[in-house]
């Protein structure tokens, strides 16, 4: 049974606190699509001040719309395009203080301002991309990109 955790100040804590509880929820679990949805879910309780969070999959050369929290999202994006399909393209993380200055940034949902998306890969293979967005300017940093990108290679082990 999961119980909501009250975290502390030290973020990089509270980073290696999430990771730990999203390896306890999915051991033994073996089915990608739970375990994507209980991370996404794990990933809502944890932040404040996001509007979205949730995966695309890449499928036939292009990311899906995978398990998330939020609004209704695009559903498919090529990769190359906007903040996600430039993740995937690069594997890199990326963080976008302001996705109205970002060049082909795909707009799903007006109330975002910035955005957090971390390539996730398996065995040297883009599998798809964690994507966080936030109502508000400057919402994510380098701590954030850090400690998801922890957090995504325990997710990893899962799928």
């Amino acid at each position: 049974m999961f119980t909501k955790t009250t975290y502390s100040e030290d973020l990089t804590a509270n980073y290696t606190m999430l990771s730990k509880q999203l390896d306890a929820l999915l051991t033994g679990e073996t089915n990608a699509i739970a375990n994507f949805s209980n991370a996404s879910a794990l990933l809502n309780q944890f932040f404040d001040q996001i509007n979205w969070v949730g995966f695309y999959l890449m499928e036939d050369g292009e990311l899906v719309l995978g398990p998330f929290q939020g609004l209704p999202a695009c559903v498919r994006i090529p990769v190359g395009r906007g903040v996600c399909g430039t993740a995937a393209q690069k594997l890199e993380t990326i963080i976008v203080p302001d996705v109205h200055v970002f060049p082909g940034h795909i707009a799903c949902d007006a109330a975002s301002q910035s955005e957090i998306v971390v390539p996730i890969v398996k065995d040297g293979v883009l599998v798809g991309v964690l994507d966080i967005d936030s109502p508000i300017k400057e919402r994510f940093s380098e701590q954030d990109a850090t400690g998801l990108e922890q957090f995504v290679q325990v997710l990893v082990k899962h799928i």
